[in-house]
């Protein structure tokens, strides 16, 4: 405790606000996060099934959902909470804190976790397609029997990468009003050169990073044949 103390001599009495703060942080996560794979998956599963060659090809609308995907990975994501600061007020009520920054963390992952699975999906071998074909498989049961069956690991290194992304995007919701650890380190560590309690908010974001790219790594381990 007292080397602690001497390394955090701030944090002694910041106990409540740096465990709100965590916590904050792993709401955000956990609800940004699991509405962004739900909606990701589905969308790069669809941009997979209608690009040419796919087994539901549709050049308009892969065309269309190509370009909307390029157009929100293309705007910072600082810019982009501000963008969203309308709809964020008509969709949560609120365009601050951990709950102003859902949706505008949902924006920013996306797009990206979208591009993660049509890459993921993209490695399987064209041939165990054609074979699903040649057994008379529907487009849907190639898509849920051989496509997402097949790459799951590709899928866990994607999801591992987007969360990894969407814990450091909760770092910077917070540096502009979202709260959690980003907003503790800019509130006491900067504003108040309080840096020990920058650095202790830095150690949570590290040791969540190491624990979601530890599991991720665990998963695609024991999903890999």
């Amino acid at each position: 405790m007292t080397i602690l103390s001497s390394l955090f001599p701030n944090m002694a009495d910041k106990g409540p606000q740096f465990l709100s703060a965590i916590l904050q942080t792993l709401s955000m996560v956990a609800v940004s996060g699991l509405v962004s794979f739900c909606i990701g998956l589905f969308v790069g599963v669809v941009l997979t099934a209608t690009r040419r060659g796919g087994v539901m090809e549709h050049p308009k609308l892969y065309a269309v959902l190509d370009k909307c995907i390029n157009i929100f990975r293309s705007i910072p994501f600082v810019i982009l909470l501000t963008a969203l600061v309308p709809l964020t007020r008509a969709v949560m009520g609120t365009a601050i804190g951990t709950r102003g920054a859902i949706l505008p963390l949902i924006f920013g992952t996306v797009p990206f976790f979208s591009r993660q699975i049509e890459a993921a999906l993209a490695q399987l071998d064209h041939g165990l397609v054609e074979a699903a074909q040649s057994m008379g498989d529907s487009p849907l049961e190639i898509l849920f029997k051989v496509y997402l069956r097949e790459s799951i690991p590709a899928i866990v290194r994607g999801t591992t990468i987007t969360l990894i992304s969407l814990i450091g995007l909760t770092a910077m919701a917070g540096a502009v009003g979202g709260g959690g650890l980003g907003n503790f380190a800019i509130m006491w560590g900067h504003q108040r050169q309080q840096t020990d309690c920058t650095y202790a908010a830095m150690i949570i974001i590290l040791a969540l990073v190491f624990s979601v790219q530890a599991l991720g790594n665990f998963i695609i381990k024991k999903t890999t044949h």
